[in-house]
């Protein structure tokens, strides 16, 4: 196996680091058969999908490169833990996204938090794609904007109503897209959990429920313990 390749690119006003690795796993193939043997299943009110846990030899094989990454564009010194890693098949109909899946979010306000999203498909069914809030012009959520953000979408939400059902699939009046990275078998991205995205779907193509042939990922979340 060749070893993996890094980029990092700084997006948006903020130009927070984006970090991109090519040849991320050393197997993807044995993923995509565990994910198709695991129980997947509904999990949480916020993904639109289903999921089910890795297998921890997973953590060992990513572990090296996820944390040189993290010590050298995000500067983390300490440690880095996996708090959860979890297979992801996307297959919620855009008609039957909550209101929630139909924003970008972000997975924690904390600091010391990152998250990995490693494609394994061999089709594109849509990548990752970060905005920004246009009301207050934040890209990242930490503790000391997070009640910001929340008074501003809220007005948002009263003056413009909920968007309609579907994937968030570029500019809308709450929120300007500011980079995306685009879905490659055995592409990883790395970024702060705190900076705003979603999953970068077209609604007019329905996904498959399918892991071997499906919108598969494995979604990643750590912490600098």
């Amino acid at each position: 196996m060749t070893a993996p390749r890094i980029r990092v690119e700084h997006v948006g006003h903020e130009r927070e680091p984006v970090v991109v690795i090519d040849g991320f796993a050393p197997d993807p193939a044995r993923l995509i058969a565990e994910a198709c043997a695991a129980p997947l299943a509904a999990l949480g009110a916020y993904y639109p999908g289903v999921r089910a846990p890795v297998d921890r030899a997973y953590l060992a094989e990513v572990g090296p490169v996820l944390a040189a990454a993290a010590r050298q564009v995000f500067g983390f010194t300490h440690r880095l833990a996996f708090d959860r890693a979890l297979f992801s098949l996307t297959v919620t109909p855009p008609a039957a996204l909550t209101l929630a899946q139909r924003l970008p979010h972000i997975d924690d306000v904390a600091p010391g938090k990152l998250a990995v999203v490693h494609y394994l498909g061999e089709q594109d069914w849509g990548g990752t794609r970060f905005f920004r809030q246009r009301r207050t012009g934040f890209e990242t959520v930490g503790p000391d904007r997070h009640r910001a953000y929340l008074d501003a979408l809220a007005t948002d939400l009263r003056q413009h109503g909920e968007p309609v059902p579907g994937y968030i699939d570029g500019p809308t009046p709450l929120f300007a897209p500011i980079a995306q990275v685009t879905a490659r078998p055995n592409r990883a991205v790395l970024y702060r959990s705190n900076l705003l995205h979603c999953a970068a779907i077209d609604n007019a193509v329905a996904l498959p429920a399918d892991p071997a042939t499906g919108r598969l990922t494995v979604a990643s979340f750590l912490t600098a313990a």
